[in-house]
């Protein structure tokens, strides 16, 4: 009895920063559905259903602090509920073999592959002797046609055709791995693939299609923007104005990252608290200015909503992406707050934001825009209000403005740094610097030069804001070039554990939001996982699902047996890996490179490569203790143990070490994304699409 009191009277201590704890327990439910082994059946979300409401219930009558336990255990099921019932909802038809012939379907979006490919997103597919309700509902293409022809003239709507490769969406690149069939579900992406074929089209855009009047509005804004800011500053402005990456090079994108200048291309929570910020200055300060305005209407709150309307409008020419709507939630949440007289930046407003997202979109969760863009507010918030609170006035007031945006960069910067690292394998060292020559010019000069450009375009003025724009952009291109350029610019991180960035999270939020000295146990989370990290193992041997790679882990580094084809796996692996080198080099490791039979030893055992028809041919009997990877379907006599195409398709990607062969299939199990069922929808052919 006395225990219960004790936590009653925890519970009770924490009572108005309770409700910041409604996100993490929604999260960790979500987390919970998408880390099981199985997908579950209607018997568990039935059972979870009934608790999570059941304990809603009684948290309605119990007393003091339980109720907090109630409404915690409710928020738990309902985020393992409602991830559950978004994969469900989000299904469409995957397409289960590799397929080459004639692709026909509607643009619905353009982009570029990491190999600058364009790549051209289809939906209303149709594929040759393929039934309607087995199409997947969305294809993507990436066009290698050769370079001394131009890319084709595509439009928002206009029906295509082309002869392709389509293939399912691939599995991790290594058990445990980013699982892009996972992504790809969420997607709504059923087939990826290419064509060396030119794109004609079938069809040109109807006029008033619903969904994609935006689109082709952005594009036409986009080609404006490019027109007038040529090269890559005009993809730079094109991307932080209507979300349109394809005009950038890649090697601007490198540079971008190297210096991690990257997070400004993305339309996220900067872009937008930029845009909505200056939006609210100028119209609060010229309300203001007339005095029978300013004498008789809440003028901050009118300018609320000018900004709310104005990000609201950016959210709609940006396309609208998840990261985009996640920074307009949070904005929203904030001018929320000023136009009900409650404190804009505040943890209640991030944990508002954090609920709508995560309701929304509960796959957010597992990815870097997500994480990284909480952590950073999480942090910027938690920081300056403890400084506030303290009545800690850094600097003199002339300086305080400085002082503001360096410790701003900084405290996101190192917010961040962790993701970063364990999503993308890389830290850039001279990040704060670039950060800091960079991020105060989009607040003074990029955002509101495109802010003045939109203003005049009806007048047909905007180059004068495109303009002060490119001037802005070109600097911070200048200075990515400058900063990824110089020695020792980036850093190679391993990839953590499972365990590593859920440990990680947890113990800075119970930092920062438990009251007490018991907060200090989140720094002892914080350090064990860290340590976990610093500890994280890299498997010895990995294969590719496709048996065309193998790479295994020696002194000098991971050791590849070829130097060119699986390129991306190649990268993963290296990324994951925390080594910078490039395929070729990693290739040169492998000892006598060049023969179509691969040969290397790993602790007890030796891996047998075998590339091609010919070498799986003559090779003959296998050993004892023999791992052989076949590049070809084959059959070879001998008591090892074989991996062919035939057999990867099952398995996945296969990490192999002195305890055993873990595959990618036992560590995703059997998931919705991964062996979905038979197609729910039917897809009857739209003959006047």
């Amino acid at each position: 009895m006395w225990g219960l009191v004790a936590i009653d009277r925890v519970l009770l201590e924490q009572r108005g920063h309770l409700f910041v704890w409604s996100p993490i327990c929604l999260g960790l439910g979500i987390g919970g559905y998408f880390g099981l082994g199985a997908e579950p059946g209607g018997m568990v979300y039935g059972v979870l259903g009934v608790l999570g409401i059941g304990f809603g219930g009684a948290a309605l009558r119990w007393p003091g602090g339980w109720a907090a336990c109630g409404w915690a255990l409710s928020l738990v099921a309902a985020g393992f509920c409602l991830a559950g019932a978004r994969a469900h909802r989000v299904g469409d038809p995957v397409l289960g073999w590799r397929y080459y012939g004639p692709v026909e379907g509607r643009v619905v979006a353009l982009d570029r592959s990491a190999s600058d490919a364009l790549r051209v997103t289809l939906d209303r597919v149709r594929l040759e002797r393929v039934a309607p309700g087995r199409t997947p509902g969305r294809v993507r293409l990436s066009l290698h046609g050769p370079d001394d022809i131009p890319p084709p003239d595509l439009h928002p709507g206009q029906r295509v055709m082309t002869t392709g490769h389509l293939s399912p969406p691939s599995g991790p690149a290594e058990p445990g791995g980013f699982d892009f069939r996972r992504h790809a579900w969420f997607a709504g992406l059923g087939a990826v693939g290419y064509t060396r074929n030119p794109m004609l089209s079938a069809a040109p855009p109807r006029a008033g299609m619903a969904g994609l009047a935006v689109f082709a509005m952005r594009m036409q804004a986009s080609a404006r923007v490019r027109a007038v800011l040529p090269g890559d500053i005009g993809g730079f402005a094109a991307a932080v104005t209507t979300g349109d990456r394809s005009g950038m090079g890649q090697g601007a994108l490198q540079a971008l990252r190297g210096s991690n200048l990257a997070h400004l291309l993305a339309i996220s929570g900067l872009h937008m608290g930029l845009l909505a910020g200056f939006v609210f200055a100028v119209l609060r300060l010229s309300l203001v200015m007339v005095p029978a305005v300013a004498l008789r209407v809440a003028v901050k709150k009118l300018a609320a909503v000018g900004a709310l309307a104005a990000a609201a409008g950016y959210l709609v020419l940006s396309g609208g992406n998840v990261a985009t709507e996640r920074a307009f939630i949070m904005v929203a949440v904030m001018l929320g707050a000023v136009l009900v007289d409650r404190r804009a930046f505040s943890l209640r407003a991030v944990a508002m934001a954090a609920l709508i997202v995560l309701a929304l979109r509960p796959e957010a969760l597992l990815g870097p825009g997500f994480q990284m863009s909480f952590a950073a507010t999480t942090a910027l918030i938690a920081i300056f209000g403890w400084l506030r609170d303290a009545q800690i006035r850094p600097g003199p007031d002339w300086l305080r403005p400085v002082l503001g945006v360096i410790m701003s960069s900084a405290i996101a910067g190192a917010a961040t740094a962790p993701f970063a690292a364990a999503h993308f394998n890389t830290l850039a060292h001279y990040g704060l610097v670039a950060n800091l020559v960079s991020v105060p010019l989009m607040g003074l000069l990029v955002i509101p030069s495109a802010v003045l450009a939109v203003c005049l375009a009806p007048f047909g003025l905007e180059v004068i804001g495109l303009y002060f724009m490119g001037l802005g952009l070109r600097w911070i291109l200048w200075v990515a070039h400058f900063v990824s350029g110089l020695d020792g610019a980036q850093g190679f991180v391993v990839s953590p554990g499972a365990w590593v960035l859920p440990l990680l999270s947890l113990g800075a939020l119970w930092l920062i939001i438990w009251q007490g000295r018991a907060r200090f146990a989140g720094v002892v989370a914080v350090l064990f996982a860290f340590w976990l990290w610093s500890g994280a193992e890299r498997p010895g041997v990995l294969v590719a699902d496709t048996g065309t790679l193998v790479g295994v882990m020696t002194e000098a580094g991971r050791a590849l047996s070829k130097p060119r084809g699986a390129g991306f796996v190649a990268s993963v692996w290296l990324e994951n890996d925390g080594d910078g080198a490039v395929q070729a080099e990693a290739a040169a490791r492998w000892p006598g490179q060049g023969g179509r039979v691969q040969v290397i030893r790993y602790g007890a055992g030796e891996v047998v490569h075998l590339i091609g028809k010919r070498a799986a041919a003559g090779f003959g009997e296998c050993k004892a203790g023999q791992v052989v990877i076949v590049s070809v379907p084959v059959k070879i006599p001998g008591p090892c143990n074989v991996f062919d195409p035939v057999r990867l398709r099952a398995t996945g990607s296969l990490a192999i070490s002195d305890k055993g062969i873990v595959t990618a299939r036992d560590r995703s199990g059997r998931r919705i994304w991964n062996s979905p069922s038979s197609p729910r929808r039917h897809r009857v052919a739209d003959n006047d699409q």
